[in-house]
Order: structure tokens, then sequence, then C-alpha cells
């Protein structure tokens, strides 16, 4: 019989708090981490960007550990586990696998140029600082697969899992605004002059954020929140940047977490999706919900609050959505007006109560990547 797999314990770290508590009481209120900024060392022109400031990062660490020695990535990262790993009260032997996720990691150790910094931006450096300041015996785990990974590193954990590797997995996924990355996505032209607007007649494209999330997975139910009962990533080889115009990517992973779930797309009550309010993601997402026949399952995007925050994207947004399920609401897609995209979807415009017992966690990213997993509540 397969292993039921559950997440047990969450916790995020982002430009609306330093908790879940804190994030959700901001997205009820409607408010946003975006915000204009100037700063030339980040970029030469003002730009809208969601970034927590130093001080908060710092001063929050200093609570934790007086080691001077990680980077602000490193920082944010150990913030978001510490208390899931404190809470727990689990031994980290060899049945507990640590699994960082990351798109960029730390790329800003790149400046200056130097043979230290170098090898500080490896991702395997990364994860062995993270993982040996909690100290986990087990060797880390990166998955880094473009904007897919946060949620990737979900799939992943639950499989190895499911294998009897582990018993547990404690997650952890981040990214920060960089000039690297904000470099990158102006010249794809793809970064907005306003807040984004998934899923709008009149988004202009991405806006960038950054921030860490953590969750706990485990095998034994003792607390559990969510179920995770399906998953499923697949690579579709459209292009190094552009989306499947069929979305045939996220179509086979959601068909297949579907399958391996053993639900009908209609019995979904919820879907968190990636819309980064670029043109061509949100009506690739749009025509593989239609091709499922989701078009009328509710839909939110949540980078109108956080903007996009690359591999950290699909976990904190799962950790957002288990909120929804825990507190049967379904939050605003902020940004969204009129509906943009060719094929009709339920974008939500408000916030509404709403009974959820499953929901779908999507995203797509560079490269063709595409990663689906179904949830379902734990009935107590």
């Amino acid at each position: 019989m397969t292993r039921e797999i559950y997440i047990t314990q969450t916790n995020c770290i982002t430009p609306l708090g330093f908790d879940v508590v804190s994030n959700i009481e901001a997205i009820k209120g409607g408010n946003t981490g975006i915000q204009l900024h100037e700063n030339t060392s980040l970029m030469p022109i003002s730009f809208y960007a969601a970034i927590i400031s130093d001080e908060k990062i710092n001063g929050a660490f200093e609570k934790i550990s007086t080691d001077k020695k990680y980077s602000r990535l490193e920082k944010m990262m150990i913030l978001a586990l510490e208390p899931i790993v404190k809470k727990s009260q689990i031994t980290l032997d060899s049945k507990v696998a640590f699994v960082l996720s990351t798109t960029k990691g730390n790329v800003t150790a790149l400046i200056p140029n130097s043979e230290e910094g170098f090898q500080n931006a490896h991702l395997d450096v990364l994860a062995k600082n993270v993982a040996d300041f909690f100290g986990f015996t087990t060797q880390p785990i990166v998955v880094s697969n473009a904007c897919v990974s946060g949620v990737l590193a979900i799939s992943v954990a639950k499989r190895m899992i499911q294998s009897g590797l582990y018993d547990h997995a404690f997650v952890v996924a981040g990214d920060e605004v960089s000039e690297f990355v904000l470099s990158g996505f102006n010249a794809f032209q793809a970064m907005s002059d306003l807040p984004c607007k998934p899923y709008s007649e009149n988004r202009t494209g991405v806006s960038l954020g950054e921030a860490t999330a953590a969750v706990l997975i485990s095998a034994e139910a003792k607390n559990a929140q969510i179920k995770i009962i399906g998953d499923s990533s697949i690579n579709d080889a459209n292009h190094i940047s552009g989306p499947s115009r069929t979305g045939e990517g996220l179509f086979r992973s959601i068909q297949n977490a579907l399958k391996e779930a053993q639900i009908q797309p209609e019995k979904l009550d919820y879907i968190s999706a990636h819309g980064t309010a670029t043109p061509f993601n949100d009506e690739m997402e749009a025509i593989a919900l239609n091709r499922l026949g989701l078009q009328n399952i509710p839909i939110n995007s949540l980078k109108g609050y956080y903007g996009h925050t690359l591999g950290a994207s699909g976990l904190l947004e799962t950790v957002i959505a288990i909120e929804s399920v825990n507190q049967n609401i379904l939050f605003e897609s902020k940004g969204f007006d009129e509906i943009g995209v060719s094929e009709s979807i339920h974008v939500i415009r408000k916030n509404e109560n709403k009974n959820i017992d499953l929901f779908l966690k999507t995203a797509s990213g560079f490269g063709g990547c595409n990663t689906a997993v179904v949830f379902e509540k734990v009935k107590s």
C-alpha cells in the first residue's frame, strides 16, 4: 500500500510578515508587498518589486544566532525553517531529509569577482550552510528547476518518503531580488511598469519579489493540515523562455496529478495558479485549464501580493493556499480587473468564504518546465 504523505507545519518570510499569521492578515486586508524602489545598485532606473528590508532580516536573525558568516538569503531560509524544526522535536537522523529549493540561490556572491565568491555561489554550498545550522545528518537535496522549483520540491519530498527512504522531509525554498534577476527579466522586456495584474487585459508584465517558505512533509498524520495526494512534472521543451502555445506541459502535469489523486477535475474546489502576468504565461495557463475542463474552478494568482519570487513562489503559494483551506476562504487575485486571456477562467475577484476540500497548485517556468500537485484537507 502506498504511504500517505502529509504537510504538518508551514512558515514563510516575506515583505508582508515573518510568519504565516501576519501574511494571511495582510492578504485579507488587501495589502501588497510590491512597492516602487529606487536602488541604483539593483537597477539604474526605478522599478516595482516586493523586497524585504535588510534591517528586518538582520534584526530577526540576531534573535536566533549571533553568527556573522551567513549570507542574506541563508538568513532568510534559516528564519523560515527554524520555528518548524524547533516545534517538530524530530531527531534529525538518517530518516529525515533536508530539501532546499531555489532558482538563483546566492548569485549575489559573484559580486565582487573572487574565487571565494565563486565557490559560495554554488547551490550545494548554500544547502550545506543551511543544513549545518540545524545539524541535518543526511546529504542535502537541491531542487533547482527554474520557477517550478518550490512546488517541485514538494513532489520530490513526497516521492522520497513514499519510497521508504525517509519518514520526514524539511523543505525550504527561497530566492532574493538581485541585480542579476532584475536585469535578466528587464532584458526580456517582461517587467511591469506598475504592480503586476495577472490574467488582466491591462497587464504589462511581471513584478519580481523575494521570500522564503518552509514546510514539514511527513508520513505521520499527527498535526497534519493537508495531505498530498497527486503530483506530476512534465517538460514540454517548447522554448528556452516561452511557454507552449497549447499549454501541453501544464495540461499533462495536471492530468497526471489528478489521475494519481484519483479525482475528477470538477471535484477541485480551488486552483492556486502561477499567474506571472506576462502575456504568454497567463494565456498558456488559460488554454491548459480549459483543455482539462477546469475553466469554472475558482483560481487566483498570489503574484499581486508578493511579486514573482522565482524558486520560492511554488512553496510560498502552497503555504498560503493551505491557509485558504484551513480558514475556508478564497483570496482575491490581487490586481485582476478585466479578463485578458482568450479562454474563459474563473478568477477570484474578492475574498469569499467557501468550503475547500481539494485544491491544485500549479507552476510553470523557463525551459518548458511545469509542475502540478493536488492536495486534500485532512478531516479532523
